[in-house]
């Protein structure tokens, strides 16, 4: 039941190396659920999106937006910060590999030299609201049960690791909020717990503390929504899969705004903390009843029994999600969702997708392959500029900022 709910983790080749992976995990709850909105019952109503050629503005942008890495060097994107203050690359030249940060236009700070140029993969990090503290993640081999190790970094000098992990369990995306890094590791069995550590160690001198567990059971990597934690997992009678959250603040749980609590079986979660979209499996998503909303006055309703995966998003003030997309190519193996504001992006097998709220356009956003991010006002995008494989790819890495993008255009025969 816990293989067929959720799967195991996996880590998303994407041409140019290892790209942000999706971390699926299962749990069982260790509190009661703190109670949020109800949501109304009913089936999810569709507003569909238009795919929309790639505009020349657009492209003009990220163009200007390249990086360009330092000279015998390839690159692979992990992480984009806000308003594309920072950037985290792998960097790699044949004999090293290193994984470091971009500032503005600055040259690349290292962050590590890792001891195995070859096994050593960079998986995930994230930066503190300064950009003084980097966690960062790092794989130390080539399949997914190799044993990984968690660092954070400070910029004005030093380093410590924060945790190692040989068991199986969710890959670590470290998030690093209000003075602290937040993440998971498996704990055995097929669990997981949600850890925190602060990004200094109290005290002058003072030892770093041991990790402070939060939450436990078969879980997602957790993600940052707004002032929220959340992850994916699984219910009490393990029959189902639920989002779950705490607080940032507290550190308690906290109950999911809007329709959200009441959602069970989604897939593939993000959120910016106003924006929440998920894939939805056929007619497997839905609420703790009969269904995931009621639509709003107007809108066409549609039962599910199975079909195509859909992207379905809801937003802050919105009576119930609606689903935006669905069917091959752009919803075909669709993960790896990201928001910033009225901008989603995310992957499929083929090529990374951006969705733009305001117009109910959508378009792909790499030639082929990929993948792209956004995040807090910020678009990076990563794929290969040439069909040749290997060390001696061309990779192309765009970064730029999102709330600059004008709108995407919207097909005349767009409904």
């Amino acid at each position: 039941m816990v293989s067929a709910l959720l799967g195991s983790s996996l880590l998303v080749l994407a041409g140019l190396g290892c790209s942000p992976a999706d971390r699926n995990g299962r749990t069982e709850p260790t509190a009661a659920p703190v109670p949020s909105a109800s949501a109304p019952s009913g089936p999810i109503p569709v507003r569909a999106a238009c795919e929309a050629p790639l505009p020349e503005s657009w492209r003009s942008a990220l163009a200007a937006g390249e990086f360009h890495a330092p000279s015998g060097q390839r690159a692979v994107l992990t992480e984009v910060g806000p308003r594309a203050r920072w950037t985290v690359v792998q960097l790699s030249d044949g004999r090293s590999r290193r994984a470091a940060v971009v500032e503005d236009t600055e040259a690349p700070r290292t962050l590590l030299t890792f001891t195995d140029p070859v096994e050593h993969q960079l998986l995930a990090a994230d930066v503190s609201a300064d950009g003084r503290w980097t966690a960062f993640a790092v794989l130390e081999g080539r399949t997914l049960d190799s044993p990984w190790s968690l660092y954070v970094q400070d910029a004005e000098g030093g380093m410590r690791r924060l945790a190692r992990s040989a068991l199986p369990g969710p890959l670590p995306q470290p998030v690093v909020r209000d003075g602290s890094v937040f993440w998971a590791q498996g704990t055995g069995r097929g669990r997981a717990t949600i850890f925190t550590s602060p990004v200094r160690p109290p005290g002058s001198g003072d030892a770093a503390p041991a990790p402070r567990a939060l939450h436990s059971g078969v879980i997602e990597a957790p993600f940052a929504a707004g002032g929220l934690l959340a992850w994916r997992e699984a219910s009490a009678d393990g029959r189902s899969t639920k989002l779950s959250a705490l607080s940032f603040a507290t550190l308690r749980p906290a109950g999911l705004p809007g329709p959200l609590a009441a959602l069970r079986n989604l897939r593939s979660p993000a959120s910016d903390g106003t924006t929440w979209a998920w894939v939805e499996e056929g007619g497997n998503a839905g609420n703790a009843g009969d269904g995931a909303g009621a639509g709003d006055a107007g809108e066409g309703e549609e039962g599910r029994q199975g079909g195509d995966p859909r992207l379905v998003v809801w937003r802050q003030g919105q009576p119930a999600p609606v689903a935006r997309l669905s069917g091959a190519p752009a919803a075909e193996g669709l993960d790896q969702l990201r928001i910033s504001g009225e901008l989603i992006t995310w992957r499929t097998p083929e090529a990374a997708y951006a969705l733009d709220l305001r117009t109910s356009a959508y378009t792909r956003i790499t030639p082929q392959y990929g993948y792209a991010q956004a995040r807090a006002g910020a678009l990076a995008v990563a794929y290969q500029g040439d069909r040749a494989k290997g060390p001696d790819a061309r990779s192309v890495i765009q970064v730029v900022r999102a709330d600059r993008l004008p709108r995407l255009p919207k097909p005349r025969d767009c409904g």
